[in-house]
């Protein structure tokens, strides 16, 4: 899915079929041109600091936004939102947590590392098909980030 465009949104899921129904709300709503999968922890740290299967890649292209599950294999969603915010490199990209977990302790810890929105998937089809349209439309569409530099 890397070729030279600007990637939009890093979505990182396992669950192949929240990872499908994403993809799908995204094209039918035209709300990303380049979204990158990662299907766990590692993959996705991988990607974003250019490293393990990512490493030709380079790292210039970064995304404007991560939607980040917690409950991932090999890597969790917490240790994967505490790395990239704790690296200035990529502090300033926004992640939205989108998660199935209602834990307080993931709700706290994530605000603490400086997530900037957590959001317990909705069970419906079709709340959680406009649950993902939404986050799309404002993180892509009306927010305004800061000029990020990409990792070096």
């Amino acid at each position: 899915m890397i070729d030279s465009g600007e990637i939009e949104i890093l979505l990182v899921e396992d669950n192949p079929t929240d990872l499908e129904l994403a993809l799908r709300v995204f094209k039918k709503h035209r709300i990303a041109n380049r979204i990158e999968v990662a299907r766990d922890g590692v993959e996705a740290l991988d990607f974003l600091f250019g490293e393990g299967a990512h490493a030709s890649r380079g790292t210039v292209v970064i995304p404007k936004v991560i939607l980040l599950d917690l409950k991932l294999p090999k890597v969790g969603g917490i240790e994967v939102l505490r790395r990239i915010k704790g690296d200035p490199r990529t502090r300033a990209i926004p992640i939205v947590v989108l998660t199935s977990s209602r834990e307080e302790k993931d709700l706290l810890e994530s605000y603490q590392l400086g997530v900037n929105s957590y959001i317990v998937k909705p069970v419906d089809f079709d709340q959680f098909s406009e649950c993902l349209r939404d986050i799309g439309m404002y993180w892509l569409l009306s927010n305004t980030p800061p000029k990020i530099h990409a990792p070096q």
